[in-house]
């Protein structure tokens, strides 16, 4: 543990010379120096990370709850589902265009619809994090994306599952959708109403105590989450929304970065882990076109979200730019994939895919302004409306903090 900590933090210091983001460098860290790479060995087995690894998606979820308020989901509630609709409709309708096309199978065309049109929640926390994205107006819509995505990701994951395990029973699937959105309808009536309740409940001057309490109910209901088919990460998500409006939200904040960024480095350097480089060129052409279909899909619905939400050139090539990683969600429907007896190249092409995305995508989204320049309404405008996306500028929250 002490190695992989050294290993991630070493080549995040080489890679910050030449403006490099942490989080590729994260993951190759994890390649280098796992299994399936010669050389120093760290960790032989993935799963000796597993429960860090959840732990440090836990918290790059929660913290983004943390940001993001219920005031702002309440107003812009209609355009972020319209907005998450779009992204969706365009990523899974290509990629489970792009599965039949591959002629890999009916269930397998099922998975890369998945696969390819689901974002990293993980990856896109980090990139709005270290850019300084937070407080930016088009951080909302990306923001109401990725909730939508997680609600569809549950019910989708309830439907996938009995096609994957042969099962033929409509009514179990319907079931566990229901329970899954059944569960995130009672989070969301939480955060909403019980509010001044955890507010009493945690209310202390004592760091260490607020620290154990925020930590163990973000934990507790990220597990519980998961026992009713919602993601651990929306689960740890809605505990951040309901304790960001307490009195002690500003504290928590504070609190919870070490903590986010320690665990989230791990996060990242066991996806590395998981990743095997002898396996990427047996299917390279299609892992290629996929990341080219990925690309333009994205590109067209952040210009869809930006217009629906009256933003210009700048804000789409955000947007566009910051959900175009994938991570997480792609290699659990690998290890389903792999249990269901799927097409041994799934694996693989998954791995690659999921790999040249998570490096393309925080680059792209520290030079969003690069595409912004080429958008309608870009050209002479230096990106279009509101932030332009430049590396390392604060975002409008992080300015009126320092204001304060």
């Amino acid at each position: 543990m002490g190695g992989a900590f050294l290993a991630a933090a070493i080549l995040a210091r080489l890679g910050s010379r030449i403006e490099l983001p942490t989080i590729p460098l994260f993951i190759l860290a994890g390649i280098l120096l796992g299994p399936h790479t010669p050389g120093i060995v760290l960790v032989s087995d993935p799963h000796d990370l597993e429960m860090l690894s959840a732990l440090g998606l836990v918290l790059l979820l929660f913290y983004l709850g943390l940001e993001f308020h219920l005031d702002d989901l309440k107003a812009g509630g209609r355009k972020m589902a319209l907005a998450g609709g779009t992204y969706l409709a365009l990523n899974v309708g290509a990629g489970l265009g792009f599965g039949f096309a591959l002629g890999w199978g009916t269930s397998e065309a099922l998975v890369l619809a998945g696969v390819l049109g689901i974002s990293s929640s993980a990856i896109v926390t980090k990139v709005l994090v270290d850019l300084g994205r937070i407080g930016n107006p088009e951080t909302k819509p990306i923001l109401g994306i990725i909730v939508v995505e997680d609600i569809f990701l549950a019910l989708y994951l309830a439907a996938l599952q009995p096609i994957l395990s042969g099962a033929d029973s409509l009514s179990a699937a319907v079931m566990d959708g229901a329970k899954a959105f059944g569960f995130l309808l009672a989070l969301a009536l939480a955060a909403r109403y019980g509010t001044k309740l955890v507010s009493r409940f945690i209310a202390t001057k004592d760091d260490e105590l607020l620290v154990i309490s925020f930590l163990g109910i973000a934990v507790f209901v990220a597990g519980v989450s998961e026992w009713f088919g919602v993601a651990d990460a929306i689960g740890a998500f809605m505990v951040g929304l309901m304790l960001g409006g307490t009195t002690s939200g500003d504290r928590i904040r504070k609190l919870v970065h070490p903590l986010r960024d320690a665990f989230g480095a791990i996060f990242f350097f066991a996806f590395g882990l998981s990743i095997n480089p002898g396996d990427l060129p047996t299917v390279l052409w299609p892992v290629l076109a996929a990341v080219a279909v990925t690309l333009v899909m994205n590109i067209v619905a952040g210009i869809s979200a930006a217009r629906i939400n009256g933003f210009g050139a700048g804000p789409a090539a955000n947007i566009s730019t910051t959900l175009l990683a994938r991570g997480e969600f792609a290699l659990i429907l690998a290890t389903m994939a792999a249990g269901a007896s799927l097409d041994a190249r799934l694996a693989p092409f998954i791995a690659g895919y999921v790999l040249i995305l998570a490096v393309l995508g925080p680059l792209a989204a520290g030079r969003s302004h690069w595409l912004a320049r080429v958008l309608p309404g870009g050209r002479g405008r230096n990106g279009g409306d509101g932030d332009g996306g430049q590396p390392g500028k604060p975002g409008r929250l992080e300015e009126a903090s320092a204001t304060r």
